[in-house]
């Protein structure tokens, strides 16, 4: 691998944990039409709001990334959709016509 390519983000959170930060990982689980990362993308983000990867780009990552926080916090894992259903979906970027949903869990 080349310095140039990035890390696998699930290699990130194990380092990450290693290291004895607080870790949560946000995993694309379904798409629909549109959507800028295939099912089984990952975003790892830590405590600090660190992150490596991507879920989708533009305001859904920020959002996915201001909710992984509230889960480092809580310890609840949470179900995120975003999509043309959603009144929020031209402020997050999916206006184009696409959904996603994202998981996103704490790692002990």
């Amino acid at each position: 691998m080349s310095q140039a390519e990035p890390l696998d983000p699930l290699l990130t959170a194990q380092q990450w944990r290693e290291a004895g930060r607080d870790v949560a990982i946000a995993t694309v689980i379904e798409t629909w039409g549109s959507a800028p990362r295939p099912a089984g993308s990952h975003l790892v983000i830590d405590s600090d709001g660190n992150f490596e990867g991507s879920v989708s780009g533009g305001c859904v990552e920020g959002a996915v990334i201001a909710e992984a926080l509230d889960v480092i916090g809580s310890g609840q894992a949470k179900m995120l959709d975003f999509g043309v259903a959603d009144e929020t979906a031209w402020q997050v970027g999916l206006s184009c016509g696409g959904s996603i949903r994202v998981y996103v869990e704490r790692l002990a």
